[in-house]
């Protein structure tokens, strides 16, 4: 048994597939399968049910599986650990984010960090905040980028700055008329249009409309920002964009005004997470803090300490 072999292993179980999990590994079915039946034949137990509709793990494959997962991890780390040893600012970062902050924050993040770390390579994964937990949790990402509040003890979490929200809403509204600063209050009453489940960002908004006294539309949930963008546009309602949401490069979308908020301005916070265990936890820090170097008029960025 070697950790080829575990490698193997662990992709048929999450691929549930032979000829994806060989994609995967860079190899022919045939060799991945031949492993896999010496890799039983050694152990003396079945891992796999095969048939030719699906691939099943048996109870001892799962419980092999879980432990195979974690020295794999740990195979990686020491790995990582002796490289980062030589030149801890080279290789690679795998990086997750959620769909409403990364087109938005990464015009203006990835060149401050490639102009500090010219030899790191940055693997950027774009997910729902649910799946970039789930990866960092089985070692497949490094970092995420995520919103507060995070309720992992096993993560160190990093505030980078605080991103505020904008009221958008179309010509011809009632809170339309003006270029001043809004007072939340003005939202009692209103419908707003928030994304789908999964969105974190709809969790936010649907924090912030509770706290004003607003409601959500009930007939239509959207599956990205640029959709509530449109909407908001074609005056089907109003909603909430985060701020990078509107900045350049985004262009500016004809037909929605777009209105701040007075004191207490509705905002989300942004952080670095990453594992406690990781073999990254000199460097990360450091990522944090470049990640802090954006140009200050677009968001509040945060200090080390949080402050």
């Amino acid at each position: 048994m070697n950790l080829r072999d575990l490698d193997y292993l662990v992709a048929v179980a999450e691929e549930r597939h032979f000829g994806r999990a060989a994609r995967r590994c860079h190899v022919g079915q045939p060799t991945l399968s031949t492993q896999i039946r010496k890799l039983e034949a050694e152990l003396g137990v079945t891992l796999i049910e095969r048939s030719p509709r699906q691939v099943l793990l048996t109870e001892a494959g799962e419980h092999i599986v879980e432990r195979a997962r974690a020295i794999l991890r740990e195979a990686d780390t020491i790995r990582e650990l002796a490289r980062r040893a030589a030149d801890p600012a080279s290789g690679t970062v795998r990086v997750g984010l959620f769909p409403t902050l990364g087109p938005y924050l990464l015009p203006h993040i990835v060149p401050v960090l490639r102009g500090r770390f010219p030899r790191l390579e940055l693997l950027l994964v774009e997910e729902k905040t649910e799946d970039v937990l789930r990866l960092l949790d089985t070692g497949r990402l490094d970092a995420g980028l995520l919103a507060l509040p995070i309720d992992d003890e096993r993560l160190h979490v990093e505030p980078l700055f605080e991103e505020q929200f904008l009221l958008a809403v179309p010509h011809g509204h009632r809170l339309a008329g003006s270029s001043e600063p809004i007072d939340p209050s003005a939202l009692v009453g209103e419908d707003v249009l928030l994304l789908a489940d999964g969105h974190c960002l709809r969790d936010q908004a649907l924090s912030i409309c509770r706290l004003v006294g607003a409601t959500e539309r009930s007939d239509f949930r959207a599956t990205s920002l640029e959709t509530l963008r449109h909407m908001v546009a074609a005056g089907v309602g109003i909603t909430l964009l985060p701020e990078l949401s509107v900045q350049p490069p985004v262009a500016r979308t004809e037909h929605v005004v777009l209105r701040r908020f007075t004191d207490p301005v509705p905002s989300r916070t942004i952080a670095l997470a990453w594992r406690r265990s990781s073999a990254l936890g000199a460097f990360l820090p450091l990522l944090a803090d470049a990640a802090r170097a954006m140009p200050s008029d677009l968001v509040r960025m945060i200090g080390a300490e949080g402050a």
